[in-house]
């Protein structure tokens, strides 16, 4: 190597010591680095399972009436608490309360014609006996007339009684015997009116009568479409989109207002597809709104994963047998349920964007929810509008009926001497 060569290498065999040791630094630096990711990865990281794509939902119970009508009164407006039972909406009444006069009339008629069956056995049984009396009196005319005729019958060959006036017995004989024929078919006659008219009212009473329970049936429908005229709301909640106006006809089943019980909300959190291998019900889960921040933690639990990805149940689901397919990572709704308490001191709102993020160490839990055991949800507040119809028939029944040995066995009372 000449002098000068030997010049220039100098200053680089110098300089490599410094660069070769931050190179070792650095890569220690990766390696360390790496070592604690993976080391955070494998004891921490594996252990939960997170995703920002969660929101509130809950319970949106639409109000509804059940009868047409016009809106008279609004009770409640958006954002107002109201509690179960309370009146909400008032429908004019004057139609309900028409048509509760007219099944009220219709029983009461229907009470009086089935009391005229009732009687009419009687009746009845009474022409059975008159007719049976025909057939006596008949049988004795064509007796008398029979020995008239035989006795006459002996006097013709001597000359006493003349052909003609044979004749006229023969034709009394025939007559006698014509009317107990028909008297005859007379008692068979009111016997079939009498049979006819005991299938209408054996084996039951006035009250009792199928007819009468028709006619009580639209009495308590009519009751009812009068209750129904005022709607209540079914649970404690919270009023939102109200449409409904003052003075508006409605049909049955228009939508009016929705109820939301805020008590009642969850979270849906759509997981993808990888990140459910070790998602099981029932694992822990810590949860954070974007309405309160990070100093206000929810706790929950998984409840529940859904049964099919939010393509698979979308309007208009995507078509993949197709020439151009791309394939998109599908999302899962995994349900949480949240503490009671955490929701009456923090409620939320549905529709809330929501952080979850589940500890998936515990892997005991199925994947799937059994059958539920019990009522997920109910209410009780329309059990009692049906109470006052079954007493609005009795009385209606009552002051149309006859005295109850009339109702019971189908006839008059029993006469009864008067006291003087």
């Amino acid at each position: 190597m000449s002098e000068q060569q030997a010049v220039v290498a100098a200053p680089l065999q110098r300089g490599n010591p410094k660069r070769k040791k931050a190179l070792l630094t650095l890569a220690a630096i990766v390696a360390v680095v790496g070592l604690v990711w993976g080391g955070y990865e494998w004891l921490v990281a594996s252990h939960y399972e997170s995703t920002d794509n969660a929101y509130v939902q809950g319970n949106v119970i639409q109000i509804t009436p059940q009868v047409g009508g016009t809106v008279m009164s609004i009770h409640a407006d958006d954002t107002d608490f109201v509690r179960a039972g309370q009146p909400l909406v008032k429908l004019d009444p004057a139609d309900a309360k028409v048509m509760l006069d007219q099944a009220e009339a219709t029983l009461g008629q229907t009470v009086r014609q089935v009391r005229t069956l009732y009687a009419n056995n009687g009746s009845l049984a009474a022409q059975i006996a008159l007719r049976q009396a025909d057939v006596a009196k008949a049988q004795a005319d064509v007796a008398r007339a029979t020995d008239d005729y035989n006795r006459r019958a002996a006097l013709v060959g001597n000359g006493a009684v003349s052909r003609e006036e044979l004749n006229h017995a023969q034709t009394e004989v025939n007559n006698a015997r014509s009317t107990l024929t028909a008297a005859n078919a007379a008692v068979v006659g009111a016997r079939e009116q009498l049979a006819s008219n005991q299938a209408m009212t054996s084996g039951t009473d006035v009250q009792q009568h199928p007819q009468v329970q028709a006619a009580a049936a639209k009495v308590r429908e009519a009751w009812l479409a009068q209750q129904r005229a005022v709607l209540v709301a079914p649970v404690d909640g919270y009023v939102a989109r109200r449409t409904v106006q003052l003075g508006q006809r409605i049909a049955a089943g228009t939508p009016l207002m929705s109820i939301v019980p805020l008590n009642q909300v969850w979270v849906d959190a759509n997981f993808k597809e990888v990140q459910l291998r070790q998602i099981r019900l029932g694992q822990p889960v810590q949860l954070t709104a974007d309405v309160y921040g990070k100093h206000v933690e929810y706790k929950g639990r998984v409840a529940g994963l859904g049964v099919g990805t939010g393509s698979a149940f979308s309007l208009l689901p995507a078509q993949n047998a197709t020439g151009n397919w791309i394939k998109v990572v599908q999302r899962v709704p995994v349900r949480v349920a949240l503490d009671a308490q955490q929701l009456k001191e923090h409620p939320l709102r549905i529709g809330l964007s929501m952080d979850a993020v589940v500890d998936v160490s515990k892997q005991d839990g199925k994947t799937l929810a059994d059958a539920p055991g019990s009522v997920f949800t109910q209410t009780q507040v329309f059990d009692s509008q049906d109470d006052g119809a079954e007493a609005e028939v009795r009385r209606v029944i009552a002051g149309n009926s006859a005295p109850s040995a009339l109702m019971v066995h189908g006839g008059p009372p029993a006469p009864t001497t008067a006291k003087r």
